[in-house]
């Protein structure tokens, strides 16, 4: 059957499972969204920004465990997005970004936004795939799901050229490619087996790759907690993927994530053995690569992770099984638990005695605005079981990993390499995947500004995430950093924002305004924040910049203005 390419590439998104694609419209490839609006079967979501566009496909992407699918134009638009797909192939997230092209006849002209895709994007993506035949779209799109989805997951960008779109070919829809699970070997088995029993202090950390499979067979997490139960393990979820592993449970070991309080990672560094569970590992989660040490880990390493090209490429592990997780899991379950077992119960215990003390809410005020931490806490009373929680980058967040005890069940979308902007657009994405759940996006004021405008998307779709931001004039991340390595100069004018009234700003989109000055406002405005079922809220919350982070404050008053 003859069909015109654009029809031809809609039929293929709707064979691979897609339902919704985001996009900021541009006529390079107006062709597509013609076709995708005839038909009707996919939601188009039309963003204010590309670079939105991307983060909500990356939150898709994550929240299904499958590719979140973008669309965006060539030039200035692809370059909008990239920030997005730099965050996608870091955290190794899948998402296929369709890019529009100039026309065929004018390649290597310098055409109006033309660009060199395999090059630019060739250390942002997993693959460049170039569609210049009609008869090869089909094969494309299949081509790019499958290795977006595949192995390390990641960002893979389709071009399209302009003039491609309303060409006919007998070309048939190529249909997905079965999703393949790899799994360990016996002998890998046994000797894990064997290093977990004779191992008296072992930590065990699980981070995207497990995060993936509970989101595609959810099952995955009751498994996980049988296993810590039985073998008697302590449990760290990774850097930004708290939810793994609930923070209430006996055998939760500590959030491994950035720069973890020296109490905790004293304790962990007593450790005889490392497993990284479904976690890449990278300098956050190995603490600047000092826990495990780079290349040679001061303590036996278990390296568990769905590629083989990751497995050592940057430590040497003792044990590299590139396999799914779950595949270990569920292996380790059918057999014996070791009969000495409880010899670690004391290990665990303190470790976890020693996380729960750093989850008390506790807190000293501030002089020059609210602790966030006050706000955060009280935030944490009002989330849901399945509450959803996107967070920007930067310093605030440390309050949320700090005082938000995640439970399984709970989502938490962030960019994990630490882009600003991600937060508000992945709220949206969350608000649209999982419409009537709970959705709370944190932000400062510098990432509010960045891609805050995505609150107009919200509002359009009728999605009604609430957003909180911690308001302290400044660049907050940026500020601390000034502060800890040259102490004695000066810094605020280097970091220093003005900012607008931002609940008058929500107002101004259609969304409620509510403002925190105090911590006497906190409580009554948290409460009428989770009221409003109907429209996104924004709560600007008017925050110390003394208090850096969720562990450090300012002590030398002369750097401060």
């Amino acid at each position: 059957m003859s069909r015109t390419v654009a029809r031809l590439l809609a039929e293929s998104m709707e064979a691979h499972d897609v339902d919704q694609v985001f996009c900021v419209p541009g006529e390079s490839y107006i062709g597509l969204t013609s076709a995708l609006i005839e038909r009707n079967s996919i939601r188009l979501v039309v963003c204010r920004h590309e670079a939105g566009a991307g983060f909500m496909a990356v939150a898709d992407g994550r929240l299904r465990s499958r590719a979140g699918v973008a669309m965006v134009s060539r030039g200035p638009g692809l370059s909008n997005a990239m920030v997005s797909l730099h965050s996608a192939y870091h955290d190794a997230t899948p998402v296929v970004m369709l890019i529009g092209q100039v026309e065929r006849k004018d390649y290597g002209r310098l055409a109006l936004q033309e660009q060199n895709y395999s090059r630019l994007l060739s250390d942002v993506t997993k693959q460049v795939i170039e569609v210049n035949e009609p008869e090869q779209a089909a094969e494309a799109m299949a081509r790019a799901f499958h290795i977006a989805e595949s192995g390390t997951p990641g960002p893979v960008a389709v071009i399209l050229p302009e003039d491609i779109f309303d060409e006919e070919t007998e070309a048939e829809v190529d249909a997905a490619r079965p999703r393949v699970v790899s799994g360990p070997t016996p002998e890998d088995l046994d000797r894990l087996a064997a290093m977990l029993a004779k191992a008296e202090r072992p930590l065990i950390l699980v981070g995207g790759a497990l995060l993936a499979d509970a989101m595609y067979e959810p099952s995955v997490l009751a498994d996980l907690n049988r296993l810590a139960e039985t073998w008697v393990l302590p449990i760290s979820p990774t850097h930004r993927r708290p939810q793994l592993f609930d923070a209430n449970h006996p055998n939760y070991g500590g959030y491994m994530g950035i720069r973890v309080p020296p109490a905790l990672i004293g304790e962990m560094k007593k450790a005889d053995l490392m497993v990284a569970l479904g976690e890449r590992l990278t300098d956050s989660v190995s603490q600047s690569y000092s826990f495990p040490a780079a290349p040679q880990p001061q303590l036996p390493l278990v390296h568990v992770w769905p590629d083989a090209n990751e497995v050592g490429r940057v430590w040497r592990p003792d044990l590299g099984i590139p396999c799914n997780p779950q595949e270990i899991i569920r292996a380790l379950l059918r057999r014996p638990v070791p009969a000495d077992a409880a010899k670690r119960r004391g290990w665990v215990d303190g470790l976890h005695a020693i996380h729960r003390k750093l989850l008390a809410k506790e807190w000293e005020p501030t002089t020059d605005g609210v602790n966030f931490a006050a706000v955060v806490c009280e935030i944490d009373k009002h989330l849901a079981p399945d509450a959803t929680v996107t967070s920007d980058a930067g310093n605030f967040g440390s309050f949320i990993h700090r005082y938000i005890g995640f439970r399984q069940g709970q989502i938490f979308l962030s960019s994990v390499v630490g882009a600003m902007g991600s937060g508000m657009p992945m709220a949206v994405a969350a608000a649209l995947r999982r419409p009537g759940k709970q959705v709370v996006a944190f932000m400062g004021d510098g990432g509010a500004l960045m891609m805050g405008n995505e609150i107009a998307t919200a509002c359009q779709y009728g999605a009604n995430p609430i957003l909180v931001i911690s308001d302290n004039n400044m660049y907050g991340t940026i500020g601390m950093h000034s502060y800890v390595r040259y102490p004695e100069r000066a810094f605020m004018e280097g970091t220093r924002l003005t900012n607008p009234d931002f609940a008058a700003w929500g107002r101004s989109f259609g969304a409620e305004g509510i403002t925190i000055r105090t911590e006497a406002d906190v409580a009554a405005g948290i409460r009428q924040a989770f009221a409003v079922k109907t429209k996104p809220v924004v709560v600007h919350c008017l925050t110390s910049a003394i208090q850096m982070s969720a562990w450090r404050r300012y002590t030398r008053a002369e750097t401060l203005p």
